[in-house]
């Protein structure tokens, strides 16, 4: 049997929830189908927000050739493959060319984006792209000139209970029990504005429950997930509270925690790019100065990745996850930038001292810019004492070192520079 959310995928637009300024009435994508006059797009959003099913709708609308490739399992050869069935299928198709959907498109390799780029340009197909990341960093610029970029929002609570009464009320299996929601809260807040997030909650609801007479409340709700430690949510409540403890665990310097979680997260078919993401952020606001090789590693955790799928990925992902764990923990970078922005936002553009000032023409020399600068590698240790802050924030200090190892040499270093400003 199909899963709840298959068999309640729309077929139409009208069955359609949410996304009204795409698709409510005289909105862009609305008329787009009612014209037939489909140009190529890119859908952005979280999961569960209709992406994929609005891509079938127009093609059942518009009646058109319609092909899918997933970016996650799609080399360059299938891409080649399909726009060469869609060329031939193309000559003899009325009201438009087909159309080519492209889940999680942002995953395709940049020689994966480039071999679209004929194709989408000459007509042979509409491309249909969908991405939960931003196409702005994760779409190849030449292909992002030929889309337009659809934003999809996460549904509002009023689209989720109307789903959810729908399903109820007209799927095929559900509508055979007595099936009654008397609490929300937690229905709608595990669901996370994600609509097949919410279908695949009270199909588990009633699958535990056995009887023809079931009543979803918030404790039947957050008892049947619990039952389910493996049911990662990667984009609601359990996506953040796992992030939150692993992130927690590094910072608190205990690897076996941290390990644990992170094979929580693997387990859940997390986003290995949203872990080496996090990692990458951790080695520089929770580490930071006291080893600094922290952030290298993560760096080239991050790189990695994108070299190598699972199971080996989890492999450098471990390592670097250990290796912060056991790092010295210092956050000064982090707080020197937060004083520092928030000094900016209340004095405001403060003058650049006139000796600090780039005098590129003959009237900014003779205004004195660039006047009295010296050039630290002309002095011993290549230090020469000079203002470098603004007049109003000469007694300032904004970085606050902390005490650890390479912190130290770094504070001893700078002091003995700066005698008595540290």
């Amino acid at each position: 049997m199909q899963p709840l959310a298959e068999r309640m995928r729309p077929r139409t637009l009208n069955d359609y929830i949410g996304q009204k300024h795409l698709v409510g009435n005289n909105s862009v994508l609305r008329k787009m189908i009612e014209t037939g006059n489909v140009a190529s797009f890119i859908l952005w959003g979280p999961p569960g927000v209709g992406k994929t099913t609005l891509a079938q709708i127009i093609a059942n609308t518009l009646d058109l050739p319609f092909f899918t490739l997933s970016a996650v399992s799609s080399g360059v050869k299938d891409v080649r493959e399909v726009i060469e069935k869609a060329r031939s299928q193309g000559m003899f198709a009325k009201g438009g060319n087909p159309i080519l959907f492209i889940d999680e498109i942002h995953r395709f390799s940049k020689s994966q984006q480039d071999s679209l780029l004929g194709a989408v340009e000459n007509g042979t197909i509409t491309l249909i792209g969908a991405t939960t990341e931003n196409p702005s960093f994760e779409v190849i610029s030449p292909l992002l000139s030929r889309c337009q970029v659809y934003v999809l929002n996460s549904l509002e609570n009023a689209d989720l209970l109307e789903l959810a009464n729908r399903a109820i009320m007209e799927d095929t299996e559900l509508k055979k029990l007595d099936i009654e929601i008397k609490e929300t809260e937690a229905l709608l807040r595990f669901a996370g504005g994600d609509a097949r997030k919410l279908l695949n909650i009270i199909e588990l609801v009633v699958a535990a429950n056995g009887g023809e007479q079931i009543f979803i409340t918030n404790e039947t709700v957050t008892n049947r997930l619990q039952e389910n430690p493996l049911a990662y949510d990667k984009d609601g409540e359990i996506h953040y509270d796992i992030i939150s403890a692993f992130i927690k665990s590094i910072r608190g310097s205990d690897p076996d925690a941290a390990i644990y979680w992170l094979a929580r997260m693997i387990a859940g078919g997390e986003d290995l790019k949203f872990i080496a993401r996090r990692l990458v952020i951790l080695a520089a606001e929770d580490i930071g100065l006291a080893n600094p090789n922290a952030l290298l590693l993560a760096n080239a955790c991050f790189d990695s990745i994108h070299k190598i799928g699972l199971p080996e990925a989890r492999i450098p992902l471990a390592e670097t996850t250990i290796y912060l764990a056991a790092s010295p923990k210092s956050n000064s970078a982090y707080l020197s930038i937060e004083k520092a922005v928030a000094i900016v936002e209340e004095t405001g553009n403060l003058p650049v001292p006139l000796h600090l000032r780039n005098a590129p023409t003959k009237l900014m020399k003779d205004l004195g810019y660039h006047k009295g600068y010296k050039y630290a590698h002309d002095y011993d240790e290549h230090f020469v004492k000079m203002q470098y802050l603004p007049d109003k924030l000469l007694k300032t200090r904004i970085w606050q070192m902390q005490n650890n190892t390479a912190e130290n040499k770094l504070t001893d270093f700078v002091r003995k520079l700066w005698k008595g400003r540290y």
